[in-house]
């Protein structure tokens, strides 16, 4: 089984011969709750690609590890990028979208408050939603073992994602009606490098007013297989399609 991962501010000046503290929150998550030991292996990250891989030197009262480190792997920055729009679902399923997004290898997510979102995040109760999405990225960055976690942006609205889909290098919005005219994501035409941006919808669908909207930033529809995902899953099947595609999980 691979080491366990943990967040640190920073990494800048780590090297041959450094130690590393970790403390607070992750530090009591790695004493008290997987109660590591002097000895243990860890991976330490700034999630933002890079990574320091060590030893358990030390471990102090319940929320304090010393590391020695003695490697340092670099996550490059992806390419082709990978970014999904993703609808407002109900309840704690924006939660789990987020997390197996994460896990199968997303670069970034960006919640939209479409049309026919029952979900609305505003005042304190968006601030808190965004930050829970926040919050699981982050955690599911470090179970997957990832040393980049993805961003995820303040949420956006259907002209801000038009925005975001002009400056893409391919913008699909995931559409299973083919009255739509929507093709196969299986055999689209994809690049080699840039932005890859995916609008996923809500439960009831992307409204044809939002769809005008995204056409004519340059966005074309597209749709996965047979069946039906819900808004929950279809941005992760999506993710893995193209990561097969692109050659980011060659």
């Amino acid at each position: 089984m691979t080491a366990p991962v943990f967040v640190v501010d920073s990494l800048e000046g780590v090297g041959p011969g450094s130690v590393v503290e970790v403390e607070g929150p992750e530090g009591r998550h790695a004493v008290s709750v997987r109660r590591l030991q002097a000895g243990e292996d860890v991976v330490l990250t700034d999630g933002r690609g890079r990574g320091a891989a060590g030893v358990v030197l030390s471990v102090f009262g319940k929320d304090r590890l010393v590391v020695e480190p003695f490697e340092f792997p670099v996550e490059p920055e992806p390419s082709p990028r990978i970014t999904v729009v993703q609808a407002l679902p109900k309840g704690d399923r924006g939660e789990l979208a987020v997390e197996t997004m994460t896990e199968t290898g997303v670069d970034a997510v960006v919640p939209w408050s479409a049309a026919r979102c029952i979900t609305q995040w505003k005042g304190e109760r968006g601030l808190k939603a965004l930050a829970k999405w926040r919050a699981t990225a982050r955690e599911a960055g470090k179970q997957s073992r990832r040393l980049r976690f993805p961003e995820v942006a303040d949420a956006a609205t259907s002209k801000q994602v038009a925005a975001l889909l002009a400056k893409a290098d391919f913008a699909a919005v995931l559409h299973e009606d083919r009255d739509y005219g929507s093709e196969p994501l299986a055999t689209a035409e994809l690049p080699a490098q840039g932005e890859i941006l995916l609008v996923v919808g809500p439960e009831g669908g992307v409204s044809p007013e939002e769809l005008a909207l995204f056409e004519e930033a340059g966005a074309k529809a597209y749709r996965l297989g047979r069946s039906v995902l819900r808004t929950s899953t279809a941005g992760t099947a999506a993710t893995a399609l193209l990561l097969g595609r692109t050659g980011r999980w060659s």
